[in-house]
């Protein structure tokens, strides 16, 4: 492997991490991909080539995600970057492949369709990461993305592969005819028109102006427990308990509608859930809502059902000693005054941490899903209520537990069915004062864009803050500090065209991806479609 190719690899993963939330290097984006788009013309050697992808991705994840590793297995991190890294480099050997194929222009184009493709499969699958999508890389601009209302984070993929190429190819043509400046200015205007357009619609487009007289008071509660040492310990659940609700108490009043507190924050330990009205804390929360009658208490929390019947019983299930089937649950609850308790499962569950991927046919795996507190093993996915409604106020509320606010798809489905305002609930201790919670805080910025909803995000160790639809962020907490805030939010009506229609440019990548795909399988039996090897 000759050294340039493999500098020019680390170039790529290194442009890459610079051009990541939250490194302030955004611009370089649109050229991160082109060290990759010469060695692929270059390299012949498919071990070599394929060792020189998969080390540009690598440092990519290194640089970006290493804080996945930080944690008391740092193994699961070494995992998780390498893994994600081969994962990475299948586009493009499906793109080297394409190049002897296909002319040139379709061979890029069938990059940019690969990889998309992946993206969505990604998004999608129980392995599933999409933490490095190439449209969250603009998180820390969204004055950039407001046009992200019609395609979601796909178009930004679609836009940063787009331009990586345009600009490689005035690259490659000016480097193979010499061309003088005034050739060179009448060939970059393509990928300058293509950085500039998007920009300029971008200028142009903002979210409709909130209804004053819907203005909603909501208290976040950062109670700052170490995730580690503190918060699944038994013996200081109450304790936790009373310390959010001294908390609440100094920002809550009478027209406070929604007091929101972070992800497993009441039942550390788990409380079954057809029990909830006898536990102590729900007993405990309804007595200081009396207090502020009009509020909600929406909040983290682990919940455990048992089955009653095989036929309903999922993979996930565990057994007791007597045989009966239950499940764990990452939840969201709402509760109030009376005695209705609305309870929100997570789907988006992380892998290895609280989901083993494909547990379904591989049972002899749940045991090693990694203990991080609480009760260990992969957690359920059977679905809970879809929305938390507040009828009095006309608010429906889309409950998003920590991991789920880096799907763009999985927000955008639940926003249709009626719901006007996000809550994230988080905790994001268990990286420690890494990039992680930085990265997570940001991505939520993209969420409010794409559905032009108001987000109210509680962490347990911060970032707490409120984003408004257009993605700019308010009231952020420090991280690793007690604190409490009181913001106005509004709730909102009306669906953007990508939660009314969907992902649709990774769908069309997915359908012109299958072509390529019979393409390809039809010419090794049919030689006239196949175009000329090129010469490199």
């Amino acid at each position: 492997m000759k050294k340039p190719y493999l500098l020019l690899s680390i170039l790529s993963g290194l442009i890459f991490w610079l051009a990541w939330p939250t490194m302030p290097l955004t611009p370089l984006i649109f050229v991160a991909f082109t060290p990759l788009l010469y060695i692929s013309e270059k390299v012949q050697h498919r071990g070599k080539y394929f060792g020189l992808v998969v080390s540009a991705f690598l440092v990519w994840n290194v640089a970006s995600t290493w804080w996945v590793g930080n944690t008391t297995l740092p193994m699961s991190g070494v995992f998780a970057n390498c893994f994600n890294a081969l994962l990475m480099s299948i586009p493009w050997l499906a793109y080297k492949n394409s190049r002897r194929r296909l002319p040139e222009p379709v061979a890029y184009f069938a990059l940019i369709v690969y990889w998309l493709t992946f993206e969505y499969i990604h998004q999608t699958w129980e392995f599933s990461w999409p933490w490095l999508v190439l449209g969250h890389a603009f998180a820390l601009r969204p004055g950039w993305i407001q046009w992200y209302e019609f395609t979601g984070t796909s178009g930004g993929s679609f836009w940063v592969l787009s331009v990586n190429v345009l600009i490689y190819n005035v690259w490659k043509r000016a480097r193979i005819y010499d061309f003088s400046r005034q050739q060179l200015l009448r060939e970059i205007w393509k990928p300058a028109a293509a950085i500039i357009v998007p920009l300029v619609i971008s200028a142009f487009i903002a979210p409709t102006p909130d209804d004053p007289a819907r203005k909603t008071e909501v208290v976040v509660v950062q109670p700052n427990i170490d995730p580690y040492d503190e918060k699944f310990t038994a013996g200081s659940v109450m304790e936790q308990l009373g310390k959010m609700m001294r908390l609440t108490a100094e920002k809550a009043d009478s027209n406070t509608r929604y007091i929101i507190w972070p992800e497993t924050a009441l039942f550390p330990q788990g409380a079954w859930e057809h029990d909830l009205n006898y536990q102590p804390e729900v007993m405990a929360i309804r007595e200081m809502l009396q207090k502020y009658p009009k509020a909600r208490l929406i909040s983290g929390a682990v919940t455990m059902k048992r089955y009653n019947s095989t036929d309903e019983t999922p993979a996930t299930a565990r057994t007791m000693n007597d045989g009966t089937r239950w499940d764990a649950y990452n939840s969201a609850v709402q509760i109030d005054t009376t005695r209705s308790i609305q309870v929100y499962h997570k789907y988006e569950l992380v892998p290895g941490a609280e989901l083993v991927p494909y547990v379904g046919y591989l049972s002899f795996m749940q045991s090693v899903a990694l203990d991080f507190g609480g009760i260990s093993g992969s957690y359920g996915r059977m679905p809970g209520v879809e929305l938390f409604t507040n009828p009095a106020d006309s608010i429906n509320v889309f409950p998003v537990i920590c991991y789920e606010s880096v799907f763009s798809n999985y927000i955008a489905t639940h926003i249709k069915p009626g719901a006007n305002l996000l809550v994230i609930i988080t905790n994001d201790g268990w990286w420690g004062n890494t990039e992680g919670h930085r990265q997570h805080l940001q991505y939520a910025r993209i969420r409010a864009i794409e559905t032009r909803r108001w987000v109210a995000r509680c962490a347990n160790t911060g970032i707490s803050a409120v984003i408004d639809p257009a993605g700019n962020v308010y009231q952020p907490q420090p991280y690793w500090q007690q604190a409490v805030f009181k913001a106005t939010v509004t709730p909102r009506t009306g669906l953007t065209f990508y939660v009314k229609n969907g992902d649709l440019v990774s769908k069309a990548a997915l359908i012109f991806c299958i072509l390529f795909l019979v393409h390809a399988f039809i010419s090794r039996f049919i030689p006239g479609l196949r175009h000329a090897e090129i010469n490199q």
